[in-house]
This record gives C-alpha cells, sequence and structure tokens, in this order.
C-alpha cells in the first residue's frame, strides 16, 4: 500500500509529480495538468483521486478525443529528448500500458546517488545484475538514508534502461512505510537530558568504575579521551560488548581513520555497522561514511527508537564534521534517543559524560579525576536498564521440622 496521501501529491511540485508518475509508468504524464496529474498516480497507486477535481477530459483541450490529436501528441512525446532520470522516454503504446506489469518483490540495502536517487542493493553493499533502482522523490519521501533495507515490487525495465525501477516502498528496515516515515525532522523536537540509565552488568572493574564515576544514559554524548595507546579503542569495544546486550537497543559500531589491523577486527563483530576506512583514507570521505552512519541513528529515534552509535575515531574528521556528529546524539522528547560513544584524542566540547584514560599504562585505567557526567544526578535517580543476568541454580532448601511432642509433656 502506498503511502502517498492525496494531500502529499497535491503540495508537492510538479517535478516531483513527473518523478512519481515516471516511476509508476504513466503514459503521457507530461501533457497532465497538475489535478488531472495527482488523480492518474492515485488511481494507478489504488487511492481514490479528490473528488473535488474535474477530470482532463472535461475541462483539457489538450485531451480531446480525436484521433489525429491523440497521434500528434503521442508523435510529440515520442521525439522528446529523454531525461536521464525519466523512465517516461520508452515508447510504450497506451495498450501495453494498460497492462500490469508482472511485480517481482526485491529486499536489500539503499545505496543513495549524489542526485538524490538510488538503488537497492539485494547483495548489500555489492553492485550486482539484480539492483533495482530508487527514484529521487521515492527516496525523498521515504526519508531513506544510505544503509537502510527496504523492500517493495518493482517493474521490467522499460526500453533505453539498464535497471529494474522500484514501484513503491512497502518496508523500511522491518516496519511498513506508513509507519517509518515519520515527517519531523530531528531538530524541531524538544531534547532533555538523559535519564534512562545505561548500566553495565558485566562484571568489569573498569565499566563498573565507568558506571560509577562517569555513567552515561539514552542520548548521552559520550566521549573516550587519552593519549596514544592509552586504550581508547580497547575501551569502545568492552562498552560495545555490553551495550549490545541490552534489550531494546540497536548497536552499531563505525570505523574510519584506524588502523588496517583494527579495521580487521571490528568487521568481525556482530555490531558491526559496515561503514569502516584505514587513515589512508580522505578526510573527505571519512566525514561522508560518518554521516551516513550518523543520519541512520537519527532516523531510528525519531521513528521512537533507541540507537547507539560508536565511533572510532573522531580524530580523523575534520573539526566541523566531528561536532556535526557528536551533537546528533540527543534524547528526544516523545521520541526516542541516540547515543554516541565516541574515541578522541582531547575533549572536543559539547560532550555530556566524558571518560579520560590515563596515559602510560599497558590496559586501559579510567583517570577518574578527569571524568565525568553532566547532570549525572538524573541519571542517578533513573532505573538502570541491564542487560538480563544468567539465571542462578535454584537453591534446595530443607525445611525444618518440628520435633514432635514428647508424651511427658502432655
Amino acid at each position: 500500500m502506498s503511502i502517498i496521501t492525496a494531500e502529499d501529491l497535491e503540495a508537492s511540485p510538479l517535478a516531483d509529480l513527473h518523478a512519481i508518475a515516471s516511476t509508476l509508468g504513466i503514459d503521457g504524464f507530461r501533457r497532465l495538468r497538475k489535478p488531472d496529474l495527482v488523480a492518474a498516480i492515485l488511481a494507478r497507486q489504488g487511492g481514490t483521486p479528490p473528488a473535488s477535481r474535474d477530470t482532463a477530459t472535461d475541462s483539457d483541450p489538450d485531451t480531446e478525443a480525436s484521433p489525429s490529436g491523440r497521434s500528434r501528441r503521442r508523435r510529440r512525446g515520442r521525439t522528446r529528448d529523454a531525461d536521464p532520470g525519466d523512465e517516461s522516454a520508452s515508447a510504450e503504446s497506451p495498450a501495453k500500458e494498460q497492462r500490469p506489469a508482472e511485480e517481482r518483490v526485491v529486499e536489500g540495502v539503499v545505496e543513495l546517488l549524489a542526485n538524490g536517487s538510488g538503488f537497492v542493493r539485494p547483495d548489500g553493499a555489492t553492485d550486482s545484475d539484480g539492483d533495482v533502482y530508487i527514484s529521487a522523490a521515492q527516496a525523498r519521501r521515504c526519508e531513506l538514508v544510505a544503509g537502510d533495507r527496504i523492500s517493495g515490487p518493482t517493474r521490467p525495465p522499460r526500453r533505453s534502461e539498464r535497471h529494474p525501477s522500484l514501484i513503491r516502498i512497502d518496508a523500511i528496515n522491518g516496519v511498513p512505510a506508513a509507519e517509518a516515515v515519520h515527517g519531523a525532522r530531528i531538530e524541531d523536537i524538544e531534547v532533555d537530558w538523559p535519564t534512562q540509565r545505561l548500566a553495565f552488568a558485566t562484571g568489569d572493574a573498569l565499566l563498573g568504575a565507568i558506571d560509577s564515576k562517569a555513567p552515561f544514559g539514552a542520548g548521552s554524548r559520550v566521549l573516550i579521551t587519552g593519549p596514544s595507546r592509552s586504550g581508547k579503542s580497547l575501551l569502545l569495544t568492552r562498552i560495545g560488548e555490553a551495550l549490545a546486550a541490552l534489550d531494546g537497543y540497536e548497536v552499531e559500531l563505525a570505523a574510519v581513520g584506524v588502523r588496517p589491523e583494527e579495521l580487521t577486527e571490528y568487521r568481525a563483530l556482530k555490531y558491526f555497522s559496515g561503514v569502516g576506512s584505514t587513515f589512508a583514507t580522505s578526510r573527505e570521505a571519512q566525514d561522508a561514511a560518518i554521516e551516513q552512519a550518523v543520519e541512520r541513528g537519527r532516523r531510528v529515534a525519531v521513528r521512537g527508537g533507541n540507537a547507539v552509535l560508536l565511533i572510532d575515531t573522531l580524530d580523523g574528521l575534520s573539526e566541523s564534521a566531528a561536532r556535526r556528529v557528536l551533537a546528533a546524539a540527543r534524547n528526544l522528547r516523545g521520541a526516542g534517543s541516540l547515543t554516541i560513544v565516541a574515541t578522541a584524542a582531547s575533549p572536543l566540547g559539547g560532550e555530556t559524560t566524558l571518560i579520560a584514560l590515563a596515559p602510560g599504562t599497558a590496559a586501559p585505567i579510567l583517570d577518574e579525576a578527569a571524568s565525568g557526567t553532566l547532570r549525572g544526578d538524573l541519571l542517578a535517580a533513573a532505573k538502570p536498564k541491564r542487560a538480563p543476568a544468567k539465571p542462578r541454580a535454584p537453591r534446595t532448601r530443607t525445611r525444618a521440622t518440628a520435633p514432635k511432642p514428647d508424651a511427658t509433656d502432655a
């Protein structure tokens, strides 16, 4: 079922309506006036055209039913220069257009291009012959970001097209599209201090010290700082393992600007996001990769979920990108949260929790004097959300039997 309503279509610019009509295979859509184009899109998707609109045949002189007029219009449509992003350039007959195309359902990962359009990659990030085209209008309306997993029916490629096209988006990351599209910008939602504490129940002494001296919660901006070889990356993975065990949180780890050996280790983690590059990658590429991962977390938060993004490291990003990434973490009022835990050589400013590590040690050691949390009192008052503890073996209780009264007592 389409998520596009009549109100959405009427409020859209004509260029967007042309892109949607092209994707749906509506013949001659460029000749229709906007009200008639809205009605045609709704009709193709099974919707109800607005009752107050007159039909094109009643009011549009261009749609007269004379055979010569139709022939002239068809000739004009065939000789118009094809737009590379416009699927209406095919010269299919009206009779062929009226026959429903065989629909094949595709599911895969979204990859977006610079112009806003993109592809569904059934094989993940790998290009394949099964890739399906997504129009820019669909990507905008469904608020898609690179890395989203979507599904929906497709139509075969037309003449001069290399790939099949997505007809509509049915589900985004396992959620029906109508529910996944929030419509609100994250910047427009009020933000509260974190109150839901993320506590560790692992028995790890270092994590216990952090839980006591520098706790953090859902929506916190956490920065792990320290000089080189102080154990920042090691601590990040230990925190990641503990958070991945929590119920109700989507945990991802992104690695940019790291050593090749570290990247290999990160890729083996079950919560690795797929975003990874070494320090040889350009700063611009690192900025773009991390901001895509952050955008996925923002969408989870806006949709009411709780996302945690672990980043190693912010040091390879430009200063402005590092600040944007850290500032993206927030506890949204009436929605979800995005928690960011990142490593950096020194504080950036704006973090709500600072975990400072002592220098010159073989294993990470918390510098308690330099570590701390803003408004930690709010977290202390919250009920910790811990990972489920291992069930203990039931203890066998021996019921004490009262001695029978002696006959002489009676």
